[in-house]
């Protein structure tokens, strides 16, 4: 049973068929088995994520991936010991650079340039059924106990500045003449070479130095050595007064919520023009209803735990308001154990900015921030990871990260796994030939089934429905969500 009472419940439709590759184009090289979420507990959404599945919208998919063209790893950032390369800094002080004083780089003709998002909404994706079955909650209500949703909280960040501490000036050097010595002239001073003369001068400026700074004390080598913060970087130079403002909102996805609702129409307008001009979609596939079924309907019930993040776990928006204008929204998960991200759109005028990259690194730091409240929450998710499309290696530049071993489903430091990936674009990754999955399928009989608003093992079902031709498609279906899933997802049975 899920915290708070409540379950997940799912419908689940398999995946035999080949579909178009959004990453290769293969007409018919995409592999995939999906099942519609109607609702899911953050808990589960995180173990099934850790099983290799991804949500677009309500629907959950699995790429088949010994199977389809291109393969798709799960690939997780290690939050707390990310440190920025120089490309991330390059685009931070970019950032800085232009909201500080409005300098702009030269536009870039490539979308894709590097740490960019290339991958559309749609990509990689078996295709969502169109019209799944219109299950009516309301009838299997004393099933479901709604979990108390701490989600009224609006947790807003923004962009700090912060001035330059002056360097310590030493004092000016003495440019007095020598003192009047011994010497041929007793009224003239000493010849001397010119050398020996820049020598003591050298030395005076060197004693003056050590003089103006023996009162402060001197820093420790370990915290001279100590690399900056991400989070350094990220307010590095910004003044307290730049030219523009940059401030991040983190709203949860539901209607009800008033920031959520007041900045709806301007997302949604955001997002048309962000797949229109950068992914060449038509209009007709960018309009509210598919903005809304992909980027605002979520399966993830809202819920709060004493040792959680203050917002609370789900889906929320993180919008980048940038003079009070929204310029990028950044779609997350929060879970458990990590921060998820499912998409970016942003307004194409900003691509120069490299919003791509920049959202990531404001992500990473935004997990880094939770991990305080939540310690378990240490981890930032890309999504997919697709060694075979160039494209989408970017992902692989936040490091350290790991990849998700397809066939064991333990996470494998991603240096290990680039060199089998470049003789074959699907590998088992885990490099023990013995291990396995520790959450295979072991008793199909205690998987769980809603029929007829009454929850019941597998095996139960069976028995009151004599004749049933459907064990293969549980079978398969409780193979891949695992044992442990399979005993609290509730499998709708018609």
């Amino acid at each position: 049973m899920a915290a708070g009472g409540s379950y997940s419940m799912v419908e689940y439709f398999g995946g035999d068929g080949g579909y178009r590759c959004g990453y290769c184009k293969h007409e018919k090289g995409n592999f995939s088995h999906g099942m519609w979420s109607h609702t899911m507990t953050v808990k589960d959404y995180q173990d099934l994520i850790d099983r290799g599945w991804r949500r677009s919208g309500k629907y959950v998919y699995k790429p088949t991936m010994n199977k389809t063209c291109c393969p798709q790893y799960t690939i997780r950032c290690h939050a707390l010991n990310f440190h920025p390369s120089k490309t991330h800094k390059k685009t931070l002080k970019r950032m800085n650079k232009f909201l500080s004083k409005g300098e702009r780089p030269v536009e870039q003709n490539d979308v894709g340039h590097e740490g960019e998002p290339m991958d559309s909404m749609h990509e990689g994706v078996h295709p969502p059924p169109q019209d799944p079955l219109k299950i009516d909650l309301t009838d299997v209500e004393d099933i479901f106990t709604s979990p108390d949703p701490n989600t009224d909280t609006k947790s807003t960040t923004s962009s700090t500045s912060r001035e330059d501490a002056a360097p310590v000036q030493a004092d000016k050097t003495s440019n007095d003449a020598p003192k009047p010595g011994k010497g041929a002239d007793p009224s003239r001073p000493l010849c001397r070479k010119a050398k020996d003369i820049r020598k003591e001068r050298r030395l005076q400026k060197e004693q003056q130095k050590q003089q103006a700074t023996s009162s402060i004390p001197a820093p420790s080598k370990s915290a001279s050595n100590q690399p900056k913060l991400l989070e350094e970087f990220i307010s590095e130079f910004l003044p307290n007064d730049p030219l523009h403002r940059l401030e991040v909102r983190l709203v949860p996805v539901r209607f009800e919520d008033p920031g959520f609702l007041a900045s709806y129409k301007q997302s949604a307008a955001l997002y048309a023009c962000y797949q229109m001009t950068v992914h060449g979609d038509p209009p007709y596939e960018c309009g509210e209803s598919e903005f809304k079924r992909f980027l605002c309907d979520s399966p993830l019930e809202a819920e709060s735990a004493p040792d959680g993040p203050d917002m609370g776990y789900g889906s929320f928006h993180q919008q980048y308001w940038l003079d009070d204008r929204i310029v990028a929204v950044g779609v997350l998960d929060i879970l458990p154990s990590c921060v998820s991200s499912v998409y970016l759109y942003y307004h194409p005028d900003f691509s120069s900015l490299s919003l791509g990259t920049y959202t990531a690194l404001r992500e990473i730091a935004f997990t880094r921030q939770l991990q305080k409240q939540s310690p378990k929450l240490a981890y930032y998710y890309l999504g997919f990871y697709v060694h075979s499309c160039p494209k989408m290696r970017y992902k692989g530049q936040y490091r350290p990260s790991d990849l998700l071993c397809p066939e064991t489903y333990v996470w494998m430091p991603i240096e290990r796994c680039i060199p089998r990936l470049e003789i074959s674009a699907y590998s088992r990754l885990n490099e023990d030939a013995k291990a396995g999955d520790a959450h295979a399928l072991k008793d199909m009989g205690r998987a769980l089934v809603l029929h007829r608003r009454t929850v019941m093992p597998y095996a139960a079902y069976t028995r009151k429905r004599k004749g049933s031709n459907d064990e293969k498609e549980v079978e398969q279906y409780a193979s891949l969500v695992g044992q442990t899933c399979a005993e609290r997802i509730l499998l709708y049975r018609a």
